[in-house]
This record gives structure tokens, sequence and C-alpha cells, in this order.
């Protein structure tokens, strides 16, 4: 079971905030890295809030971490993202690695300095290009070897190589390169990654020149198979590691069998540092992984999904290119303060993305806005100890009738003591 993280809080009672997140903000650059201070836990399901002090400022937790593949979120401006006020998102330690390389970002003052973001950072290892890049790449005990798609030359992403990457962009966490892969692989392929993950996880280690300036968070692998993510999950919790990651999920598995993948590592990852699901993003999913305990989550969807004209609402999806939003003067969702929603109509929204990338843009700023809007309601409902309420409203909401509620989404649940009307 997950090791026990001493007695600052009483489970289910709200720890009162003595300090404000701008005082402990300023405590971070003195601290450690890394600092999670459990706020509140639900007593009936897994859930948790957590103040996650990083050194650019504190996270509240639940929190999505939107992504900015190359230095910069699609569609979406830093100074954007900062008025959202979003507190981390994502760089990717491959794209950026092979260019514009990582000395020229290193002179830059890292990552921060190079897109001119003034909070957190968490950078991905490279690993998962693995699966997506899979015919370009080769994997051996000492590396990833890659064919750039860029030019065709030749790399090999070693742990070490992805750790000095990372080291130059100057992220607040980084991530361990693993062996990655797809969640639909089984046979010794899934056991054969999952232990040269540990083995990696070692050396990423080792390599790490500043660990009193950016954290390492492990990847939890193993696949499918319950019993190699107990192996995983037993020796990545030796390491003294400051935050763990669920890793080899949300690949096209079965629902059924991504969320008792979950549920297995939150209940073996120590209770006193922060749990990330890798990968994640759609709403339901977001909100069933906060029942079984994760924390952090991160996905492409809410900007990927902007681009093609689909705005998220609390009931599902609004596809804005279709006829009917032609003269629909209403906007996106009247109960959202996003400036998308504040200024612009469905039906505005819908002749832009006929002739204009501007309309993709908007779009893009209300999904942001609506995952984390969303992750601060369930951190609230944690807080307030009503989580499991606050989750049969969401559910009725997106499912005009209970028969259409996902049977993964309803047994997971269940499995944390919370039950579907």
């Amino acid at each position: 079971m997950a090791a026990p993280c001493g007695p600052d809080i009483i489970p289910g009672v709200v720890v009162e905030k003595r300090e404000t997140s701008e005082m402990l903000s300023k405590k971070a650059a003195s601290m450690a890295p890394l600092a999670l201070r459990i706020v509140a836990e639900c007593p009936v399901t897994k859930a948790r809030a957590c103040d996650l002090t990083l050194p650019h400022c504190v996270v509240d937790t639940p929190v999505f971490m939107p992504v900015g593949t190359q230095g910069t979120l699609k569609g979406i401006t830093v100074d954007q993202l900062e008025a959202l006020d979003c507190k981390i998102c994502l760089g990717n330690t491959y794209h950026l690695g092979t260019r514009p390389g990582p000395e020229l970002i290193d002179k830059a003052d890292g990552l921060h300095g190079f897109m001119g973001w003034k909070r957190n950072l968490l950078t991905d290892s490279g690993g998962f290009q693995m699966v997506s890049l899979v015919e370009l790449s080769e994997v051996t005990e000492e590396g990833v070897k890659f064919r750039s798609p860029y030019d065709g030359k030749e790399i090999l992403l070693t742990p070490e190589e992805s750790i000095h990457i990372q080291n130059c962009l100057g992220s607040d966490i980084m991530m361990q390169l693993d062996d990655v892969v797809s969640s639909t692989v089984t046979g010794p392929r899934v056991e054969e990654a999952m232990h040269r993950s540990i083995r990696w996880l070692d050396r990423c280690m080792a390599a790490n020149k500043k660990p009193d300036k950016q954290n390492l968070f492990a990847i939890i692998q193993g696949g499918l198979n319950a019993e190699l993510r107990k192996v995983c999950l037993d020796e990545m919790t030796k390491r003294d590691v400051p935050g763990f990651a669920i890793g080899g999920l949300s690949g096209g598995e079965e629902k059924d069998d991504f969320w008792k993948m979950v549920t297995l590592s939150t209940d073996h990852l120590p209770r006193c540092k922060p749990r990330y699901l890798m990968g994640v993003g759609y709403a339901v999913d977001l909100v069933v992984c906060v029942a079984l305990g994760c924390d952090m989550f991160d996905c492409v969807f809410p900007t990927r999904t902007a681009r093609f004209g689909s705005a998220l609402v609390p009931w599902g999806s609004l596809q804005l290119k279709t006829k009917q939003f032609a003269k629909d003067l209403q906007p996106i969702d009247a109960d959202c303060q996003c400036p998308t929603c504040k200024r612009h109509t469905r039906a505005y929204l819908h002749a832009l993305l006929k002739c204009d990338t501007a309309g993709m843009h908007h779009i893009t700023v209300h999904n942001i806005s609506y995952q984390l809007n969303l992750m601060r309601s369930v951190r609230q409902s944690i807080i307030e100890k009503r989580f499991p309420e606050f989750v049969r409203a969401f559910m009725k909401r997106m499912f005009p009738s209970s028969d259409q509620y996902p049977r993964w989404a309803v047994d997971a649940l269940a499995s944390v003591n919370i039950t579907l009307d």
C-alpha cells in the first residue's frame, strides 16, 4: 500500500490555509524544489486537493496542464495563458532538443526565458516519441535511435541526453526517459520495457545536474499487466524522487483496463508525493481519475479539438463549423467567463472558421479556460467535502440519460464508493 506521509492531515478534514498562494510562491525559491501540502481529502473516494509548491509558483491540484509541444501552445499566447491563471504547462524534450536545440534555449535563460513564461513548466522526456514516431525509432539498452522527421538525420536519445536537454530547458518538473510501448502491446516486450524503465530511472537520477532546482519524476510502466505494474511500483517507489507519473496508458486500450491500472497505481504510490496521470484530457476521464486519486493531468485534446472547430461545454462539445450555428447569437456557454464567451457569439465563430484562423484561436482560449475551470471546480468540491455530489451532478449534465453513462466510468466510480443514479 501507499507509504504514509506523516501526521499532516486528518482524512476528510480540511486544513485551513494560513498562507496565501502568493506567500507560498515567495517561499518557493528558498525551499526544496518541490513541496506537496495536502489541503483536503475526500472521505468517500481517493480524491484530494493539494498545494504543489514548485520553483516558479504554487500549483493548486487537481490540475490540468496544457501542452505546448515546441515552446508554445498552438493558438494561444503566453499572455493569454497567464490571464487564464494557468500555473503550469508542458514542453516537449524531443522536439525542442531537435530544434531550436538545447544550447540556444539554455543561453536564453532556459525555456522560461525563451518563451517568456514566468510560471511553471513540465517537460516530457522524449520517450513518447517511441510510440508516436515508432516507424522512425529503434530502442536499445543504450537509448532510443530516432531518424529525425525534419532532416532525416539519426539521433540517439539516451537517459543522460534526455536529462541534459531538460537541464538546459530548465523545467520545474522533468520526466525520466522511459521505455514506452503502446498500451495495446502485450507479451514479453511489455515486461522488457518495464524493467528497462527502472534501469533508465537510475541513469536519469545520476545524470541530473540540477536536483536542487529541477524535480525529476519517475514513470510507472507495466502496460495492462497488474503484476508488472506492481513490480514497477515497488521498485520505483524505493527511489527518492519528488513525484511519480502513471505512464503507458491512454493509448487506445479498453477503458475498463485503463481505470483498473490507474487505481492500482494510486493504491501503491506514496501519499506524500504528487501523482501525474499522463495523456488524459477528456472531461469525464479527468473527473473519474481524480476520484481514483490522481493529482495532475495533461493532454493536447483541448487545443487540438479547437483547431477542428470543436468547443468544450459542460454537456459535451459544440461543433461550431456546422450550419446549425450560422445564425446562433449565443456565446459558446452562457455561464463561461472566458474572453471568448464574453465577447463573441457562436455565429461569429462559425463565420470565422470558414475564412480565418482567428476562429480556432478564440475556441482554443475557451477550451483551455474550460479545462482549467473544471479542475478548479473539482478542487473546490473536495475542499468543501461535496465531491461525490459534484461528480453526480457533472455526469447528469454531461449525459442526458443515465443509460448513456459510460459503463467503465460507472464501475470506476463505484470502486471508490460513488454510485450514479
